[in-house]
């Protein structure tokens, strides 16, 4: 959101992202980089151009070097953080090749709120650091313990293959609803 109350498109944070990242590869941005950077054509670059100036988040002129004022560098930078903590999890804790996560958090990164986000990044730094993380993921089983029960060392996530089963009561309402579909199943 821009002062003003304005917002930023999905489309034209794509572009403030290509523009960092551009930076921060080959030290300055020009519009055949974001041409090849997003694969679009040189008219719909030069048109989220002129957007992204009118709403002063970039300094551009045509022929020019394309800078981020400070307002368009915080959007950028929020935008990346948001896809690379979504790329993380879907990566790192769901398993996903590194590729299908880029491509699923370029998708999701811009619907996602702020509260989730924050609860994500905490998400994926526990995931990462915990001592007795022993769960992986695994395309057949879904999740489950990749550690052997000696490297365990008396630690079981519960969702694991290895007979190390949890049992985890059920809400009143949903064990007398199984109770019920137990009883139709049986007439």
């Amino acid at each position: 959101m821009l002062a003003g109350g304005s917002q930023v498109s999905s489309s034209l944070e794509d572009y403030l992202e290509a523009i960092y990242h551009t930076v921060e590869a080959k030290g300055a941005a020009r519009a055949k980089d974001l041409v090849m950077r997003l694969g679009v054509h040189n008219s719909s670059v030069t048109q989220a151009l002129r957007s992204l100036s009118e709403k002063k988040l970039v300094n551009y002129a045509p022929y020019d070097v394309i800078t981020l004022t400070d307002s368009g560098e915080r959007i950028a930078l929020d935008v990346v953080k948001r896809h690379e903590t979504l790329s993380e999890f879907l990566n790192k804790v769901l398993g996903l090749p590194e590729d299908e996560a880029d491509e699923g958090a370029c998708r999701m990164e811009h619907a996602i709120s702020a509260p989730i986000l924050d609860r994500l990044v905490k998400f994926v730094k526990y995931f990462e650091t915990c001592p007795v993380n022993d769960v992986i993921w695994d395309d057949e089983e879904g999740f489950f313990c990749g550690k052997s029960d000696t490297e365990k060392d008396g630690h079981s996530c519960g969702r694991d293959v290895c007979g190390h089963d949890l049992e985890i009561p059920l809400p009143v309402q949903l064990t007398e609803k199984a109770d019920e579909n137990d009883t139709k199943a049986e007439e």
